[in-house]
């Protein structure tokens, strides 16, 4: 048996400074909040995000929710759409089939300012709410950030709780943060270190932003007419309620609770938390309803989230590789662990999370679906499905939607979008919609929560498995070459977006095509229903990939006119190398031949533009080396020093200034090392087969990859 508690807290985050890219998070996987040194958001300005369209920078100190969602009024003109939005811009395509619409948009940009109103609208609500800033206050006033003096946080990943001691304004404070496991609710705890001078009071303010449609917005705080701050006595005398309205509704779009022993209103959309003597407990309870009533204890908090982070860390699959030769070991064993942390905390909630998860937007908070895999298939490998459970809920609650669009494109079962927020519905992009490999993902992670023991899941998922298969099976058209995909079509490499119009038949999509559907027909035999002959029909009769001078190229592109003639091969050496996924991602279908995948794998290490790559591909790369039986090729792709492959003091994957974490690099991560560690159906059957010599490796609890 692994010392999982020593495995852990070797790796408990210890900060000394300010670092304006990497501030510590506590969470719950529905609720995040970022905080600087101070344990709370006091300096906020420290920790900037930059605008693409050139405003004012935002900040990593975020307070975040799986449920807190905003729109803006929609613009006036266009045609009605649902109570009153603007249309979904639609473009019709040429498909063998016939035309099919998509939502399409021309590109202009992560800002999107030379969209037109109504679909920059579209793309930007809704979008999700930054719920509020909490600010140290010391004597009734904000300190600045030049007292600020010696300072140590720290993280103690064992128990779920940041400690921070820190000197402000020559007084030394400890400040202890957490978040209940089982609520949306931040405790707080602020000790004066020495005696506090005569008169001296704690305080905590509470500031509530609108809305923002920022690319990586989620709080304005220019706007304090369009939203109201209701303040309300909770029935106790140390508690208030504060309900919060936008855009003139007569409803309130959240609520919160707030316990203290006094607090009063200080501004139109701020209150005030302080306490007499040199102890403030300060409890903060959000939610769209009613907050928690009574709210739990500072004390009760700790406690509930020190019992949640030692059952996490003490179920599931753990890795040690303490003990091995290569001098890399500690840090790869730092980012998984690290990365168990983060997860958990932003991307196990009830909807698909964001790339950027709880703790900043991007994408103003929309989800990417074809991400949803990469953020959390890892929960089902290291045996703990029950945190991937609730985010495939979102499926079912969109399936109608997705079915919809399945019903207008002239196809069978529910074709899922890619980027959208709560209510399902498609962004306007000339990528978005035209991308397919998100549809086997839903496939693929029923199957995993099925191997890795949630009960019932033939039950619980079958009917989402069923949809998604009856697309897949529909959309792949006869060709005298196989079934093929596409066009139009943007391939997991979305190099070819201005090529929609001609691209099919990447690898990826081929063979993930012909798994998922042999692995839906396995589910249909578990229900006890009669094989579906189209399915196997399509699974063995996908097309083959195009190779060029001995590699998988990356797609095929026909004629541009449409004439019919020979596909013509097409590779460009930027952003995703998917061709080579899959065989790695999913395991060997017959698609595709593994020495031409292991002669392009190399050719890709050789001299692809790895700055344009983003942080799951070198997990994805790493994956593929692994089935190839290449482990050291395998490590050294987890640990290359490529700029996308940076983790941060806190873990976060981060690719850029204006995208500072990744959490689909994190998820990644933990997908290839569940793989490398806990093996594969069909794999050699040696222990960590992932490895290469030299590494001592020893694992408990993974549940082996298909």
């Amino acid at each position: 048996m692994l010392d999982r508690k020593a495995l852990v807290r070797r790796h408990t985050v210890v900060v000394d400074r300010i670092d304006p890219r990497s501030p510590l998070q506590v969470g719950n996987g529905s609720l995040a909040c970022g905080v600087d040194v101070t344990g709370l958001q006091t300096f906020p300005e420290a920790y900037p995000v930059p605008d693409t369209s050139g405003g004012e920078p935002g900040t990593l100190l975020g307070t975040f929710t799986q449920w807190a969602w905003h729109s803006t009024p929609p613009p006036e003109g266009g045609a009605a759409w649902r109570g009153g939005a603007p249309e979904l811009p639609r473009r019709v395509y040429r498909t063998r089939r016939g035309e099919v619409a998509y939502v399409d948009a021309e590109p202009t940009g992560r800002d999107d300012a030379a969209m037109p109103a109504h679909v920059r609208w579209l793309r930007a609500n809704p979008h999700r709410l930054d719920l509020l800033r909490l600010g140290l206050i010391l004597d009734g006033t904000t300190p600045s950030i030049t007292e600020l003096g010696p300072c140590r946080q720290v993280l103690d990943l064992w128990a779920g709780r940041l400690t921070s001691d820190v000197t402000l304004a020559g007084r030394r404070l400890r400040v202890t943060t957490a978040c209940h496991p089982e609520a949306d609710v931040l405790a707080v705890r602020i000790e004066q270190v020495d005696p506090p001078s005569e008169g001296a009071q704690l305080g905590v303010r509470l500031a509530f932003p609108y809305g923002c449609e920022a690319w990586a917005g989620g709080a304005d705080w220019t706007a304090p007419e369009k939203h109201r701050t209701q303040l309300e006595a909770a029935g106790n005398a140390s508690a208030v309620v504060l309900s919060r309205f936008f855009d003139g509704a007569d409803r309130p779009l959240h609520r919160v609770r707030v316990a203290a022993p006094d607090v009063r209103r200080v501004g139109q959309h701020a209150v005030l938390a302080t306490g007499p003597g040199s102890v403030l407990d300060v409890v903060v309870g959000l939610a769209q309803e009613e907050p928690p009533d009574p709210l739990p204890t500072v004390t009760q908090t700790l406690a509930a989230a020190a019992g949640y982070w030692k059952r996490f860390w003490t179920t599931g699959a753990a890795l040690d590789l303490s003990g091995s030769a290569d001098p890399r070991a500690p840090e790869l064993e730092r980012r998984a662990v690290l990365s168990q942390y983060l997860t958990a905390i932003q991307c196990s909630g009830c909807l698909p999370p964001q790339e950027t998860g709880l703790l900043v937007n991007s994408w103003r908070g929309r989800f990417h679906l074809e991400m949803h895999y990469w953020h959390a298939a890892h929960f089902a490998l290291w045996g703990r499905p029950e945190l991937l459970e609730p985010s495939m809920e979102f499926y079912r609650e969109i399936l109608p939607v997705a079915r919809e669009t399945a019903r207008q494109q002239g196809y069978d079962g529910a074709r899922w979008p890619k980027q959208v927020g709560p209510d399902g519905q498609e962004s306007p992009s000339h990528i978005g919609p035209f991308l397919l490999w998100q549809q086997p993902h839903v496939i693929h992670l029923a199957e995993l929560l099925r191997r890795a023991g949630t009960p019932r899941a033939v039950e619980r998922y079958g009917d989402l498995v069923e949809a998604t298969a009856r697309f897949m099976a529909d959309v792949a058209e006869p060709t005298p070459d196989g079934f093929a995909l596409g066009p139009p079509l943007v391939p997991a490499q979305e190099s070819y977006a201005e090529e929609r119009h001609r691209v099919t038949n990447p690898p990826f999509e081929l063979a993930s095509w012909s798994w998922a559907l042999r692995v839906a027909q396995q589910w249909r035999r578990r229900a006890g229903l009669a094989p579906e002959p189209r399915w196997t029909e399509v699974a063995d009769g996908m097309a083959s990939p195009l190779v060029a001078a001995g590699r998988y190229a990356a797609v095929g592109t026909v004629p541009d006119d449409g004439a019919s003639g020979p596909l013509r091969p097409r590779t460009v050496r930027a952003d995703h190398p998917s061709m080579v996924y899959g065989l790695g991602v999913v395991p060997a279908t017959g698609a595709l031949d593994p020495e031409i995948v292991r002669a392009t794998l190399h050719d890709v290490l050789a001299d692809w533009d790895w700055p344009s790559t983003w942080g799951w591909d070198f997990p994805a790369l790493a994956m593929t080396a692994t089935r190839l039986g290449e482990p050291s090729t395998a490590v050294d792709l987890l640990l290359s020093a490529a700029a996308k492959n940076t983790y941060l003091p806190n873990g976060h994957n981060w690719q850029s200034e204006t995208l500072p974490a990744y959490l689909p690099g994190n998820g990644g991560l933990l997908t290839a090392l569940a793989m490398m560690a806990g093996g594969w159906d069909g794999g050699p059957g040696t222990a960590a087969p992932g490895f290469p010599s030299g590494w001592s490796v020893r694992a408990e609890g993974f549940i082996p990859a298909p």
